[in-house]
């Protein structure tokens, strides 16, 4: 019953059918695949799986983005703090503990004296000190070990890396071959990072939708034109506690989840959401706390990661994270503000705004729309309703796609119904699932059924009148 969307890891190490059923029974709604730690054939194995269970789930893919790793290394290497080591931009060349080689070949171009360098998430601290053409020397500020192929960071630092490696274009190639739902693209600081992996996806007439992660402080100050050019946006919160100072996560956090909740646009909070459950069947009262000011703050999502991918409790990950959304969704305090309508608000806007403010005023316990695009679902979902949004999609991506959207239960109807088949097939539906009882309203939100053109009415009617003998329909003849 809850109606917080789950995205769920998925490895291509443990990605069986059985397994699969058993997350989506728990509460998944997207699975999510990480490139950086699945080949090819392995990504289509967990495609074809998921697909195997239901063509319901939406599948959303990761690239790399702008990043910059460390290169190998035959062994992990303990550091000392106060040690000085040499940093080069040299791809091609492995690691030793007195010269540490990155992926990035212009990197001493890009900082300076005095910044820090953060590897392995933060694990290990080093401060530059020199830079001599090409070589950046730094001392280590803590003790700790480096192994191979580890995050680096540079905080408040600009780093002109392009928006796309060539394995992130080989894997865009990849998901509109298998023409999967979304693309979750890493470390865009810019809505032009976005319409670079747009521009890929329009040559090839692909309708693929793009999740912009925000993981740097350039992400955070570009946030508004990020939003605008995206789908949905992801607050990877990982790379963004190391980027940005962590006290100001919460607030980060709460910002970006308001503004995507303004502009209609599906928002996820992922990271160590229960971080605890990759080795312990339990989570902390931290991370449930956690979990509930997510959906207190109203986000579209929750996304487990090492959870679900690698952990030992991926299924009760699943079913806890379902359990604590459920009631903090009970537990949640409705704010004047999400009720609150844009200046230049349009018809389905206002439509949809009226619908919500019936379930507040007149009891209402179940909208029903109708969509080939979903920004009606959408814009239903943004205001955050206490019961849930039946939406009638016309297409199967479609229903994928409203997957990430709060409290929306996509159904794909494949053949076209008049109009009051379709609404009778929904108001039972919804009754069986255990939504809306005998004596309980229903909101019904629509246009031109099957045709098009935008939500044109709103009409409240009791279920038990829908069903009866002499119900007589009021809505106009769309057929």
């Amino acid at each position: 019953m809850k109606q917080t969307k789950i995205v769920a890891s998925i490895s291509d190490r443990h990605c069986d059918v059985p397994f699969l059923r058993q997350l989506f029974e728990a509460g998944m709604n997207v699975v999510r695949m990480n490139t950086a730690h699945a080949s090819e054939e392995g990504i289509k194995n967990i495609i074809r799986n998921v697909r195997a269970i239901s063509t319901h789930i939406g599948i959303l893919i990761d690239t790399k983005g702008p990043e910059v790793r460390t290169t190998g290394c035959a062994e992990p290497i303990v550091y000392k703090t106060g040690d000085v080591v040499k940093i080069f931009g040299r791809p091609e060349m492995d690691t030793s503990h007195d010269i540490i080689n990155l992926s990035y070949e212009n990197f001493a171009a890009d900082v300076s004296e005095g910044c820090h360098i953060l590897f392995d998430d933060g694990a290990l601290d080093m401060v530059v000190i020199g830079i001599n053409g090409p070589q950046v020397i730094a001392q280590v500020q803590n003790d700790g070990v480096l192994g191979s192929h580890k995050s680096v960071n540079v905080p408040g630092i600009h780093i002109a890396l392009p928006p796309l490696t060539d394995k992130d274009r080989k894997n865009i190639m990849l998901a509109i071959d298998q023409d999967i739902d979304f693309i979750a693209h890493s470390f865009v600081r810019s809505a032009a990072d976005v319409r670079a992996v747009q521009a890929i996806l329009d040559a090839y007439n692909s309708d693929i939708k793009i999740i912009s992660k925000i993981e740097n402080q350039e992400g955070v100050d570009n946030i508004d034109e990020i939003i605008d050019a995206s789908y949905g946006i992801m607050i990877a919160r990982g790379d963004l506690g190391i980027e940005v100072p962590i006290e100001r996560i919460p607030g980060i956090q709460r910002q970006i989840i308001r503004k995507c909740i303004e502009r209609k646009k599906p928002v996820i909070v992922a990271t160590q959401m229960l971080h605890t459950m990759i080795n312990n069947p339990r989570p902390t009262r931290a991370e449930v706390t956690d979990i509930a000011n997510a959906i207190y703050s109203c986000t579209d999502a929750l996304m487990l990661s090492g959870e679900t991918a690698s952990g030992k409790y991926p299924v009760e990950s699943v079913r806890t994270m379902a359990a604590i959304a459920e009631q903090a969704e009970h537990d949640r305090v409705r704010n004047p503000v999400d009720m609150v309508l844009s200046p230049d608000c349009d018809i389905r806007e206002f439509m949809a705004h009226s619908a919500i403010e019936a379930t507040e005023k007149l009891g209402v316990k179940g909208i029903i729309t109708d969509s080939n695009t979903g920004t009606t679902a959408r814009s239903l979902a943004a205001f955050r309703g206490p019961n849930p949004v039946l939406a009638i999609c016309y297409n199967d991506k479609l229903q994928r796609l409203l997957n990430l959207s709060y409290g929306v239960i996509p159904v794909y109807q494949k053949e076209h119904i008049g109009s009051e088949q379709l609404f009778l097939a929904a108001v039972r539906m919804l009754r069986q699932k255990g939504y809306v009882q005998l004596d309980d309203k229903i909101a019904y939100l629509s246009g031109n059924i099957g045709a098009g053109g935008g939500t044109k009415f709103l009409e409240i009617n009791s279920v038990k009148e829908v069903f009866e003998q002499n119900y007589q329909f009021h809505l106009p003849n769309l057929k």
